[in-house]
């Protein structure tokens, strides 16, 4: 009975080493997914090109520095954390979303003033074609003079003849 007992532990050593492999396999790599480092790099701007997301842009640097927030990401830096770093290097230019502070806060004020502005503009305009001219509350004809115009005109007639 002392061998079938050993040979029972031997079995079941086993068979925890080799599911606990299986395991290993299907939790997949613990790092960060390319999904997670894009949400992030589409918040960002390259330093180096014009006017081009940091997830799309195809220069060497720029994978680099996706790199290096997949990096970031893994030793357990937040995603506020990240966007600070490049802030710090590189300055607000590579936020997709200027911060409002100092001139910045022009970005986000002046574009729903302006519309404002225009409605405000266009309501008077609609209110001023719409209103009644004088002439046509008084019943009046544009083309026909004021009164005192035609007694002038009639009395000057009346000298000449």
């Amino acid at each position: 009975m002392g061998r079938f007992r050993l040979v029972i532990l031997i079995c079941l050593i086993l068979a925890a080493c080799t599911s606990a492999g299986v395991r290993a396999q299907v939790s997949g790599p613990s790092g960060p997914t390319d999904d997670q480092v894009n949400a992030i790099a589409k918040q960002l701007y390259c330093p180096v090109c014009e006017s081009i997301p940091l997830d799309v842009c195809g220069t060497q640097a720029c994978a680099q520095w996706r790199e290096l927030i997949r990096q970031k990401l893994a030793e357990g830096w937040s995603e506020g954390q990240i966007k600070q770093y490049f802030v710090d290097q590189y300055g607000d230019r590579v936020l997709a979303t200027p911060p409002a502070h100092g001139l910045n806060w022009l970005v986000y004020l002046v574009p729903p003033l302006a519309i404002l502005a225009g409605a405000f503009l266009l309501y008077q305009a609609l209110r001023a074609w719409k209103r009644p001219t004088a002439q046509e509350v008084v019943g009046e004809s544009p083309g026909t003079p004021p009164d005192e115009y035609i007694a002038r005109l009639e009395e000057e007639l009346n000298k000449r003849i």
